[in-house]
């Protein structure tokens, strides 16, 4: 009889924790960016999610990424002018990004003092890709969903710092089997998330709860929360929240 009534109250608890998450999700769940609001947001200089330094969650956990290894192609989706990039070529990896706005591209090379090359992608009607000279750095200037593995294969890490949360939320399961599949084997797939109330912010960025982390990727991949930190500052106050956190996971294809 005991046994019966805590396994209801479990039950109680899980629906009612899954009915929460879903509700919080449904706020958010209209909500559409157009490809032309971005670009106009990086004509404006209206780039406040752009940071002028390292991001402190791929240093901290740059070795769980590398996990060892040297010389590894990093994907970068919806890239902008990510100052990680350059980071990362420096130590000797490779850099493939991916980016809707043209303006985002030039000025990373040219805030890099990078030179590069501009060329067509035929494979990819009226896309562009731009190559730093030394060849360790390409960013394409593309649909997202217009990328696959056939244009430059799989990946051994992917850095996605702003990506999953910027993206139109009703994108997500598409935007999930996208970078599946551009995972290589032994791909380390660091993936930062946000955590507020969205009936106070209606984004972006977008809340993305754990459980959205682990349906999404967990019927091929192994989940690792690695950190999760208080990231409340003026900004986010002035959208009208009083907490905000955010989390970093480690994402590795089953049996890796």
């Amino acid at each position: 009889m005991w046994s019966s009534f805590f396994l209801m109250l479990i039950v109680l608890c899980q629906t009612r924790s899954w009915c929460q998450a879903n509700s919080m999700l449904a706020a958010q769940a209209d909500r559409v960016m157009t490809p032309g609001e971005w670009e106009e947001r990086w004509r404006d200089d209206r780039i406040g999610f752009h940071q002028p330094q390292v991001h402190k969650m791929l240093e901290s956990n740059i070795d769980k990424v590398l996990a060892g290894r040297t010389g590894v192609r990093f994907f970068f989706p919806l890239c902008g002018k990510a100052v990680d990039m350059k980071w990362l070529a420096d130590m000797g990896h490779s850099v493939v990004g991916v980016e809707f706005a043209e303006k985002a591209i030039r000025r990373f090379f040219e805030d890099s003092n990078m030179t590069y090359s501009e060329q067509p992608v035929p494979a990819i009607p009226g896309a562009k890709v731009y190559k730093s000279s030394e060849g360790n750095i390409s960013l394409y200037q593309c649909d997202l969903y217009n990328f696959s593995s056939s244009i430059e294969g799989q990946f051994g890490a992917i850095w996605d710092r702003g990506s999953l949360v910027a993206i139109n939320p009703g994108d997500r399961e598409k935007y999930a089997s996208l970078i599946i599949s551009l995972m290589a084997k032994d791909c380390r797939y660091l993936l930062d998330t946000l955590l507020y109330n969205p009936e106070l912010y209606k984004g972006p960025p977008f809340f993305v709860p754990d459980d959205q982390v682990h349906s999404l990727f967990g019927n091929s991949c192994d989940i690792e929360l690695l950190q999760s930190v208080d990231a409340l500052t003026e900004r986010q106050r002035g959208w009208g929240l009083d907490s905000f956190t955010e989390n970093v996971h480690l994402i590795t294809p089953k049996g890796s």
